[in-house]
């Protein structure tokens, strides 16, 4: 699913042309261009303040760019412009921190019903809300490859970060989407809990389902993906291969301090170099 005919036959899975998002008054993401191919895994990076969080939110139709110059829709997601909020969850699965704060706060939510009330972009289920036996076995089967089905009857609330993240994830997939957009999936997770969930990503991204990665960690980049992209200021810094990009002028520039990048077979670490 993710071979090259693929990714020259569909459109391109996110394209952003000169897009400038004000926050505060202040440009949170400055003229900002970008473009992920179909099927491509791509890592985007960067300080906190670079603007990640404001590109999620752009590319999720939670924030709008200024009217560009041109007159021309300046976000093409899947090559479209207008999406409704519904439709485009269809296609691209979003799990960040905020959603989940949003499904482990307030009324308490089952597992499963997190899970399937996906299917009506509700959270939770309502009276007008039929659930089909289709509906069931793929939410069933969406916990089952997150490895998350043991957890179905608990309350959300109860959950440990890892085990509500891979809940939200599984509530994604029940769409099948095309990708999936993970925020800071790893915020909050100890190093052990990291490794396993960042494991059950590596299985989707083997399985075909195209991961649009958000961390501002170089350990969090999986084998699996190909692109990495440098965020400062608002501004793309550098985008290519994982080699070419997680170099340490290349990363020293997107922190602002000196910083020592090694490699454990297909994972990459970074530290900042004391003097």
């Amino acid at each position: 699913m993710n071979s090259d005919a693929t990714a020259v036959c569909a459109p391109p899975l996110l394209e952003i042309d000169d897009a400038t998002v004000l926050r505060g008054g202040r440009p949170a993401l400055d003229r900002f261009t970008l473009r992920v191919e179909a099927g491509r895994h791509t890592a985007i990076l960067g300080a906190n303040g670079s603007g990640k969080s404001t590109l999620v939110q752009l590319i999720a139709r939670q924030l709008y760019p200024l009217a560009p110059d041109n007159g021309r829709g300046p976000v093409r997601v899947f090559g479209r412009t207008r999406w409704s909020v519904a439709e485009l969850r269809g296609l691209l699965g979003i799990v960040s921190p905020a959603l989940q704060n949003d499904y482990t706060s307030d009324a308490p939510l089952e597992v499963f019903e997190t899970v399937v009330s996906g299917f009506f972009a509700a959270r939770g289920l309502g009276l007008d809300h039929r659930v089909s036996e289709d509906m069931r076995q793929r939410a069933q089967t969406a916990l089952e490859q997150l490895g998350a089905g043991h957890l179905i009857g608990r309350a959300m609330a109860s959950l440990s970060t890892g085990e509500a993240r891979r809940v939200l994830i599984a509530r994604a997939l029940v769409h099948r989407p095309r990708a999936l957009l993970l925020d800071e999936p790893c915020a909050g997770l100890d190093p052990a809990s990291r490794r396993r969930f960042l494991e059950s990503l590596r299985a989707l991204a083997r399985g075909g389902t195209t991961l649009l990665l958000v961390t501002h960690h170089v350990e969090e980049i999986l084998p699996e993906i190909g692109q990495v992209l440098l965020l400062k200021n608002g501004r793309v810094l550098r985008q290519g291969d994982r080699a070419a990009t997680l170099t340490d002028a290349a990363l020293g520039e997107t922190f602002g301090l000196p910083v020592r990048v090694t490699r454990h077979g297909d994972w990459y670490h970074a530290a900042v170099e004391t003097p």
